[in-house]
């Protein structure tokens, strides 16, 4: 007899019937995981693609944008200076933030080198358990 889903009714089976198909049931687990996870990968990677072509468009127009704002700025320090010492204030300021911006990402990136990555914890534990073992 079967349920109205396809299921058949266990409740008479033996328990030696039942623990011969634990290891299918277990295989059918596995490959349902592995499947779904596929799919998982598959979705957050169209998700993840999409999103960075939005961002490439976001960066496209900042690059046109930056240049614009500075001829504003020019333009408005023109007002009370000369033009070319507007563009050179204009430029000396973009060139001590590009310092500034630069000097804070070395040092970002200097505290990332600093940190210990899992594969180096992991080859520390098992050196530590190893030196344990041998006293």
């Amino acid at each position: 007899m079967s349920s109205p889903r396809g299921f058949r009714d266990r409740a008479d089976d033996s328990l030696f019937t039942l623990i011969g198909e634990v290891p299918e049931l277990v295989r059918n687990l596995v490959i349902a995981e592995v499947n779904s996870a596929k799919a998982w990968v598959r979705r957050t990677a169209k998700d993840a693609g999409v999103g960075a072509g939005w961002i490439v468009g976001a960066l496209f127009v900042l690059f046109w944008t930056v240049p614009a704002l500075g001829t504003f700025v020019i333009a408005g320090l023109s007002s009370w200076w000369p033009v070319w010492l507007s563009a050179l204030v204009v430029f000396l300021f973009m060139l001590v933030l590009t310092a500034v911006l630069a000097l804070l990402g070395v040092m970002r990136f200097r505290k990332v080198a600093k940190d210990e990555n899992p594969a180096q914890s992991i080859a520390r534990d098992v050196k530590e358990v190893r030196d344990e073992l041998e006293l």
